[in-house]
């Protein structure tokens, strides 16, 4: 007998992080806040990461771990913490 609990699970893992990713994707576009624009896009390459794992395709992971996260990701956060903005103003 052939155990079919496997796909199932499967199927469960992949259709968590495919509404996790629909969700952080529109956070990235609908947020009024670079930062958690930023962070909220890290967290979708990394869903992005987790399903080149699923396809077994373990080094397409790995690489958009390193790539995308590791650099774009750190590249964006960096450009935004430099940028020049004022806190605590209560011009807005």
């Amino acid at each position: 007998m052939v155990s079919t609990i496997g796909p199932i699970i499967e199927i469960i893992i992949f259709a968590i992080l495919a509404l996790l990713s629909i969700v952080f994707a529109v956070f990235v576009v609908t947020a009024r806040d670079v930062v958690r624009a930023a962070i909220a896009l890290v967290i979708t390459m990394f869903i992005v990461a987790a399903f080149y794992i699923m396809l077994n395709a373990q080094f397409l992971g790995v690489a958009q771990v390193l790539v995308y996260i590791g650099a774009v990701g750190v590249l964006i956060l960096f450009a935004v913490m430099l940028t020049k903005r004022e806190f605590g103003t209560d011009a807005e």
